[in-house]
């Protein structure tokens, strides 16, 4: 299968390295990134299996006239539809997103006339330097049609990633599951970002309560958009990935130790948007939101 992943950084490399396996890839990334794989190829380092750690992907920094089977996007959610609108000019049969937050399929179907799958992915990756990407904790990626349901191109892409080593399941239940993400990401990403601590702070007082209460908010806004996820269902899982992760860094807390601009417009932010359309009020997501907006217009991010 040729495959593109657009936005090869952390995670897009780890999966474009562990696809290249198997497949045609082609990462599109930054100048010094794909520079280094261009060079030298690809190292992949880490938690990864017994297969090859050394692999050569073609590499880009222009993501405009490709040609793919499938391309997969991991672009950070406010580069969504400069990539999908990249992605336009070429010749693209199907797109994966793999991103954090809620709405990017929905930005990508509507500049696309792809058929768009959602995913979600575990994996935890770090890109250590240009050309060397490091798998720090196995995972599985889950996808299926943006909307639900089944497709036999969903059930293909999930045996190319399979083919490889990705542990990989197809889902007909994908707006619950993103929205069972969302509400841990609701939960762990904001108080650990503010607060700069590990994923495992969220499990203690004083921080607990808030975080409790943001995802139980965002499973209350799920069900409002007709999603079932109940309140019970959405605390185990934020809890379970607090415990599972707690001596990592969320990415939101990453974003701010680098002094970049957050995703906090495609998750807590995301709670809010859907809340006031049904008439929902949603006030420990609305002040984590305000306060990571505060200090991206501080630092001038926004």
């Amino acid at each position: 299968m040729e495959i593109v992943v657009f936005g090869a950084g952390s995670l897009g490399s780890l999966v474009g390295g562990l696809l290249a396996r198997g497949h045609d890839v082609t990462l599109v990334a930054r100048e010094a990134h794909a520079r280094a794989v261009r060079e030298s190829g690809l190292r992949l380092e880490g938690a990864v299996d017994d297969g090859p750690s050394h692999v050569s992907p073609a590499a880009t920094t222009d993501g405009t006239g490709l040609e793919a089977d499938l391309a997969v996007v991991t672009v950070k959610s406010f580069d969504t539809a400069a990539a999908a609108d990249a992605l336009a000019t070429g010749s693209i049969e199907a797109v994966l997103s793999l991103q954090n937050g809620m709405g990017n399929e929905a930005t990508l179907a509507t500049r696309l006339e792809a058929p768009i799958l959602a995913g979600t992915a575990t994996y935890g990756a770090i890109l250590q330097e240009p050309g060397v990407v490091e798998c720090t904790g196995p995972g599985e990626i889950v996808l299926g049609p943006r909307d639900g349901g089944s497709s036999a191109r969903a059930e293909r892409v999930g045996e190319a990633f399979a083919a490889v080593g990705l542990e990989t399941t197809v889902a007909d239940d994908m707006p619950r599951r993103l929205w069972k993400k969302l509400a841990v990401n609701a939960g762990i990403n904001p108080i650990t970002a503010l607060t700069a601590t590990e994923n495992g702070a969220v499990l203690e007082e004083p921080a607990t309560d808030l975080a409790r209460e943001a995802t139980r908010e965002t499973a209350r806004v799920a069900r409002a958009c007709d999603v079932s996820l109940s309140n019970h269902e959405a605390l185990a899982a934020m809890e379970t990935v607090a415990q599972a992760t707690a001596a990592n860094t969320s990415s939101m807390a990453q974003d701010i130790a680098a002094q970049r601009r957050t995703e906090i417009d495609a998750i807590n932010g995301y709670v809010v948007e859907r809340a006031a359309e049904n008439g929902l009020e949603v006030p420990t997501n609305r002040t984590l939101t305000a306060l990571i907006r505060t200090w991206e217009q501080g630092r001038g991010r926004r």
